[in-house]
């Protein structure tokens, strides 16, 4: 499904109104930073303050460092974070931890696990108790990472580094784009079984180019999120620029500016991409269903989740 074809609603965020280190200054740890694909809390923020009520449950089954749980936390939300990678999971439960010390009214907690098997990672007593998932899929390992240039290294060139979710070849994120997209799709179909009827899932992301050739995948994810039983509600554009005297100012990464500065030396212009899509994807609420449903009582089969926490 190619969302830009589908007529319906579709708002702009304005959630670069700071820039990403001003955003995350004084709430995430310095550890946190070194992840390759860290959600704008301002993304993560507006999604839960618009689509849950204080005191509701919100999931991210790929949580990174934490950045969905964090901004919950601090909305006065629960959350629970999943997350394969325990470096990460370490990090995001220490910045749950900086929200708690900070005076957080949430309360936030990560597990170590697959989100592929998503319901039987969850504790049975909350299926059917979450109000909203937020997640981004790891997508363009070209846009990812950050860089040192001659000035800050002393050697020639541009060095990328922090550019790896990690080096299990296990992790999604390492998978090709079909074997992701199924993938996310078995993610997203666990996000429906554990969302209360009426509940939202909001994903985030934006294409990229492969060889030259450009990956939709908003309209791939929107794609995965019907094959798992969610409507397509609504394409939202998240901005990653401010907006001043009506004015855009954009915020574009080192990486776009050089991959557009490098198509454009080779003959081929490139627009620079200054937003994410935000795809908002929702669970049918049945006649008659209750907000809050009892759940179903899954089964654990095969390795349990781990509880992170912080050193």
């Amino acid at each position: 499904m190619d969302v830009s074809s589908v007529k319906g609603p579709c708002s702009v965020w304005a959630t670069a109104q700071r820039n990403a280190p001003a955003q995350r200054r004084g709430r995430y740890t310095r550890a946190s930073t070194a992840h390759p694909a860290k959600m704008l809390p301002a993304i993560a923020a507006h999604a839960i303050t618009t689509y849950t009520r204080p005191g509701d449950w919100v999931l991210d089954p790929m949580c990174g460092t934490g950045t969905t749980l964090v901004e919950a936390a601090h909305a006065g939300r629960n959350g629970l974070g999943i997350e394969y990678e325990p470096r990460w999971a370490q990090a995001a439960a220490e910045n749950l931890a900086l929200a708690e010390r900070s005076g957080a009214p949430g309360h936030g907690q990560i597990l170590i696990g697959d989100a592929r098997s998503l319901p039987t990672v969850i504790p049975p007593e909350l299926h059917g108790r979450f109000a909203l998932v937020v997640t981004s899929p790891p997508y363009g390992a070209s846009v990812h990472g950050r860089v040192r240039s001659t000035r800050d290294s002393g050697e020639p060139g541009v060095h990328k580094f922090n550019d790896a979710y990690g080096t299990d070849r296990a992790n999604l994120a390492h998978q090709p784009l079909a074997r992701l997209l199924d993938g996310f799709t078995d993610i997203l179909t666990g996000c429906a079984a554990v969302l209360r009827p009426g509940g939202h899932v909001v994903v985030t992301t934006r294409p990229w180019r492969r060889g030259g050739e450009l990956i939709d995948l908003p309209g791939l994810a929107a794609a995965c999120g019907q094959a798992a039983g969610l409507v397509f509600e609504e394409r939202c554009v998240a901005l990653l620029a401010a907006i001043r005297d009506g004015e855009l100012i954009p915020r574009p990464s080192f990486f776009a500016l050089h991959n557009a500065r490098t198509a454009a030396q080779a003959g081929n212009p490139q627009a620079v991409i200054v937003h994410e899509d935000v795809l908002i994807l929702a669970k049918v609420a049945l006649p008659g269903s209750s907000r809050e449903p009892k759940g179903v009582q899954a089964k654990p089969d095969g390795p349990q989740p781990r509880a992170a926490v912080p050193r």
